[in-house]
């Protein structure tokens, strides 16, 4: 469980609120309308940096550029992000205009190629449009500020109806830090990343290693727990990049204030993942799923993408239907140990079934919950032994089939 209580919720902080950071969100036209659809993060210094891939097993040209950069030193200091195009399934084309993207951010912002990060979004399958892409780069040392934030924020989305966007401080060695977080995502969703980029800044000191290993373990119990679709995309692709202009000692394990640190890091990796899970195309709920009691935690997060992810829950949950039997038919099919005579399913605080047995509810009340809360729980305790994982997703609607049937069009 995190606990705010060990950070503060900065509510009008942004990408650019660690110290060191700039950006800025730009309408170059890949985009027909006027919206931005290149952005950019850059840093004063050469940041430690970490990041997490789609385990998709095609992936986009910029993974591929962004993964040689971070090869080098662990180090970014640029990150340039285009939305509206993919850049994937693009051949040797794409991976060439990956790399004049990297090129060009270098060049025009004075530095190594290997601090840049590149990443696209949007259509596969179609070329960049090149020359608009590089005069949109060849203007970013007039168009980045600490006022960009914002921006950027806006510059990365595709579908999505609603910006991303997370700030806290915690204090570390009694200094304040910042930590700040831009996603974008909405369809193509589910475990394992998906259609979705996320972007996160500090100003904390801490190294590439410790930094690489803390996002594995964070995005394990929050990007990797969100569902939309069950689609896994070509793109996606969690960065981070520590400028260490607070000074703090450098944060470690064994650190006194690194359960501090990691608490305020998974909340906004989470809060992300919630925002993603919520915007779902044409989704009209945030669906919480909680599974306790499971044998390993590892048992409980199959358990949780299961239900999360199975369409008969979700439509279930959109038309307002309080049918347990759809959620312990997917923990059936979890492939997981499970006592078939022990389970207990709650609805909120309706409870649904206990130790397997039906118990009569209020099928008003239940409908009346299904319709008017804007976050629905489903809380499921296998009563086998102490493994438990939380995840995320939302309804199935019939404006979810509109907009995935017309996307290119």
């Amino acid at each position: 469980m995190i606990s705010e209580q060990t950070f503060k919720i900065i509510r009008d902080g942004s990408i650019t609120t660690p110290k060191g950071f700039k950006a800025c969100g730009l309408h170059c036209g890949i985009k027909r309308s006027k919206r931005y659809d290149l952005g950019s993060i850059v840093c004063e210094v050469p940041a430690e940096a970490a990041a997490v891939y789609t385990l998709n097993k095609i992936q986009a040209a910029p993974l591929g550029i962004t993964k040689n950069s971070l090869q080098k030193e662990g180090k970014l200091q640029v990150i340039v992000v285009n939305s509206g195009n993919a850049n994937a399934c693009t051949g040797k084309q794409g991976e060439a205009d990956a790399l004049h993207m990297r090129t060009e951010a270098a060049n025009v912002l004075g530095l190594p190629e290997h601090y840049v990060a590149v990443s696209s979004t949007g259509v596969i399958g179609e070329c960049l449009p090149m020359d608009k892409i590089l005069d949109g780069i060849r203007s970013l040392p007039s168009n980045v500020s600490t006022e960009g934030g914002r921006g950027f924020g806006q510059s990365i989305l595709t579908t999505d109806l609603t910006e991303k966007n997370v700030c806290v401080e915690v204090e570390i060695n009694g200094k304040p830090v910042y930590i700040s977080g831009a996603a974008k995502g909405s369809g193509m969703i589910h475990p394992n990343m998906a259609t979705m980029l996320g972007f996160i800044t500090t100003d904390a000191n801490i190294q590439s290693a410790q930094l690489q290993s803390l996002l594995n373990e964070v995005t394990d119990l929050s990007f990797n727990m969100i569902t939309v679709d069950g689609d896994t995309s070509t793109n996606d692709t969690v960065m981070v990049m520590a400028s260490g202009l607070v000074n703090n000692d450098s944060l470690h394990q064994n650190h006194p204030d690194w359960f501090v640190f990691k608490t305020a890091f998974q909340y906004v990796c989470e809060v992300l993942a919630k925002e993603i899970a919520r915007d779902g195309e044409g989704a009209t709920k945030l669906v919480e799923v909680e599974v306790v009691g499971a044998e390993t935690d590892e048992d409980a997060r199959k358990a949780v993408k299961t239900i999360i992810g199975s369409s008969l829950v979700k439509s279930a949950i959109f038309g307002a239907d309080a049918n347990w039997g759809r959620i312990i038919a997917a923990v059936g099919r979890a492939d997981i140990p499970v006592n078939p005579d022990t389970i207990d399913i709650r609805l909120g605080e309706i409870k649904m079934m206990e130790q397997s047995t039906p118990i009569t509810f209020d099928e008003h009340q239940a409908e009346f919950y299904l319709k008017k809360a804007n976050e629905i729980h489903i809380h499921v305790n296998l009563n086998i032994s102490n493994g438990c994982a939380k995840g995320w997703g939302c309804d199935l609607t019939y404006e979810y089939v509109r907009i995935n049937a017309s996307y290119r069009t």
